[in-house]
């Protein structure tokens, strides 16, 4: 009893090690991960994982951990869904980054987007320019979303599409 009692111990430590290192290092780009990404994670598993289960390799051990691991994260989400403030620290806010046909440079400085990027952005979502774009969003998982208004017609478009590569902001 005392070895899973350790396991449970030491997967709590690093579950809110790595929360806490998500949040300070950037999150966005979580939702599709780069080739870099990819790496670092695969070594961040590989390094911590002796620190969750430490000497015990069995079955029961990893069992434990991983169920430890999904009930942390299920509180987590549990946490931010019904305390606003506490989901305002974990979540970035989303942030305008065209309103009304206009880029807004304070905004793109922050989030690290050139204008370029923005302009491509924009064209996956068929749209031919940022002076034809209502509003731009980058949401909080990293996408940017795009509200457009069709000359002829008058009618608002919105569209999202998810980003091959996110940015990094906090």
């Amino acid at each position: 009893m005392d070895s899973i009692l350790n396991v449970v111990v030491r997967s709590l430590c690093v579950y809110l090690f790595m929360v806490i290192a998500i949040r300070v290092f950037g999150k966005n780009q979580l939702s599709q991960l780069n080739a870099g990404d990819v790496v670092l994670l695969l070594l961040i598993s590989n390094a911590v994982q002796n620190a969750m289960v430490g000497p015990d390799t069995s079955l029961q051990g990893g069992l434990i951990a991983a169920l430890v691991l999904f009930a942390a994260n299920f509180i987590l989400k549990r946490l931010m869904f019904s305390n606003p403030s506490f989901e305002s620290f974990m979540e970035d806010d989303p942030v305008i980054l065209v309103r009304d046909g206009v880029a807004i440079q304070q905004a793109l400085n922050k989030v690290k987007i050139t204008k370029e990027e923005l302009e491509e952005a924009i064209r996956e979502h068929g749209i031919d320019g940022i002076k034809n774009v209502k509003l731009s969003i980058l949401e909080v998982d990293g996408n940017i979303s795009v509200v457009s208004e069709d000359e002829e017609s008058k009618q608002t478009h919105y569209s999202r599409i998810k980003r091959k590569n996110k940015r990094k902001y906090h």
